[in-house]
């Protein structure tokens, strides 16, 4: 079995993002069931089809493999972003500690800053909201993804995720997305962004 061939497992969904406030369970269940396991499935039937995808007749214009490959980061991204968006709620929002707080009222100027950006970035993205470690310039910064394949900065390091889709919050808040943000924001788990970023310590100086 090739690697491109592995099945790739869902996370389980931990059971405190049933109760958060300003989410109904039926939201949750909906959003990982349904959605998030959705693109699990999708990108291993994708990955077990390129096995047998003939190579020879890729095409730019049109071809099945093409269709594959372009599927593959779609359904690879939606699996991703998703395990972070799942993985970084559950909390009690606030504000994070050490190194990483330091780190946002740095580039950002402070707290509030940053919160009032990440709130714009949610009401004008069509996707997602992506946190992220630039090391380009070194510095943090909220990236707007209209799609799980559009807006993403090549070799950024994710650190905090808000999905915008409307699947993430129609169920309970309608067309009221800047109310579902603030939900959002009351129930993030600041400890998963901040495992993180101290991941990034690894690597040369992030800070």
């Amino acid at each position: 079995m090739s690697i491109s061939s592995r099945a790739i497992n869902p996370i389980s969904l931990n059971p405190k993002l049933l109760s958060m406030p300003g989410f109904s369970e039926r939201q949750i269940l909906e959003h990982f069931n349904v959605l998030y396991k959705g693109y699990v499935n999708k990108i291993n039937e994708i990955r077990e089809k390129l096995q047998f995808a003939i190579r020879q007749e890729a095409n730019a214009t049109y071809s099945e493999y093409r269709g594959l490959k372009k599927g593959e980061t779609f359904a690879m991204d939606g699996v991703i972003l998703h395990e972070l968006y799942f993985e970084n709620l559950g909390g009690f929002g606030g504000m994070p500690e050490g190194s990483l707080l330091r780190r946002i009222e740095n580039d950002f100027g402070s707290f509030n800053d940053w919160l009032q950006d990440f709130r714009a970035a949610g009401m004008a993205a069509r996707g997602w909201v992506v946190l992220a470690f630039n090391p380009r310039d070194r510095r943090i910064h909220n990236y707007l993804q209209d799609a799980h394949d559009q807006g993403v900065i090549i070799n950024t390091a994710a650190l905090l995720v808000l999905d915008v889709y409307e699947h993430a919050y129609f169920i309970d808040y309608g067309t009221r997305k800047a109310e579902y943000i603030t939900a959002f924001i009351q129930n993030i788990d600041w400890s998963a962004a901040e495992r993180r970023w101290e991941k990034l310590k690894t690597q040369p100086d992030p800070s």
